[in-house]
């Protein structure tokens, strides 16, 4: 996964933002823009991959000597949810 910067992340949304603009919606706000364009923000795109690789990582479809591990917590009581992940901290250099 890769970790992005706070500015590059401003810089993607803001190529997308002019990008919305192109489409003759330019006098309609960026929201509304990208919801005439049935587009999502940026962070959502981001959050939804995350959510597809963890999905893909918990259900084996990589390689398990190349994909992180990811622990399943089994102290709690999920009611069935047998996919409830353990919360890992960690430090980035």
């Amino acid at each position: 996964m890769v970790s992005l910067q706070k500015s590059d992340i401003e810089q993607i949304e803001k190529v997308q933002k002019r990008a919305t603009k192109l489409v003759s919606l330019r006098n309609l706000p960026y929201k509304e823009r990208l919801m005439r364009l049935k587009l999502y923000t940026l962070k959502y795109r981001r959050l939804r991959g995350d959510m597809i690789e963890a999905y893909k990582i918990i259900h084996h479809k990589y390689d398990n000597t190349v994909a992180p591990s990811l622990f399943h917590n089994s102290k709690s009581v999920t009611r069935g949810n047998k996919f409830k992940l353990q919360y890992q901290t960690f430090n980035q250099f």
